[in-house]
């Protein structure tokens, strides 16, 4: 049995073409990542799902001096998850940046995602989703510091990019920290379920 489980970070409305803090073709990902959560699920293992679940208030909006517009507001369209990704019932859902007053780009940032991984006996997770250069970068950096083997899916990212090569530098700083890239096809691949991609 495999110690590990998938994490799908913030692939949220606002975050997808036409949201309201869209990343380029951000909906890109759910394909892949829809593969990988049906050979997780097949395979008995554990998939997570993080999103921003912010209150119309908080510290990353411009209102308050932030960076950001204000996005995924708790119980608005946009901080729905992305239609056609493939949520499955058993799924594991963590929500951050509800406090007002902190920043939280990380899932494991002021939610108990590490001490839920580690009751389940993961020692390893595999990660994709929204946005390469924050939350997917961050989310990466503390599952490391947490003592987690990271493997993260290049194919299933995608940047903000507000600097040009963002997403890129996100990975190489993810690399050298200790992470792995990957692909969906290659954990897919070497799921004990057997599941192959064509």
């Amino acid at each position: 049995m495999l110690h590990e489980a998938l994490i799908i970070i913030d692939v949220q409305n606002d975050f997808c073409p036409q949201g309201a803090l869209a990343v380029a073709k951000g909906d890109s990902v759910v394909s892949p990542l829809n593969r990988a959560i049906k050979a997780f699920t097949e395979a008995g293992l554990p998939v997570f799902f993080t999103r921003d679940w912010h209150p119309l208030n908080h510290i990353s909006f411009k209102t308050r001096g932030g960076p950001w517009p204000p996005h995924c507001v708790q119980g608005t369209k946009g901080s729905e998850f992305y239609p056609d990704l493939d949520v499955p019932e058993s799924a594991d859902i963590v929500s951050k940046g509800d406090d007002p007053d902190k920043e939280a780009y990380s899932g494991f940032q002021g939610t108990d995602l590490s001490s839920q991984l580690e009751k389940l006996g993961v020692t390893q997770v595999v990660l994709g989703g929204l946005a390469t250069d924050y939350c997917v970068k961050e989310s990466t950096m503390d599952a490391l510091k947490a003592g987690f083997k990271v493997r993260v899916l290049e194919d299933a990212v995608r940047p903000v990019d507000v600097r040009k090569g963002d997403g890129d530098r996100a990975l190489r700083e993810m690399r050298k920290k200790g992470a792995r890239l990957t692909t969906t096809s290659e954990e897919i691949n070497r799921l004990p379920s057997g599941q192959k991609t064509r």
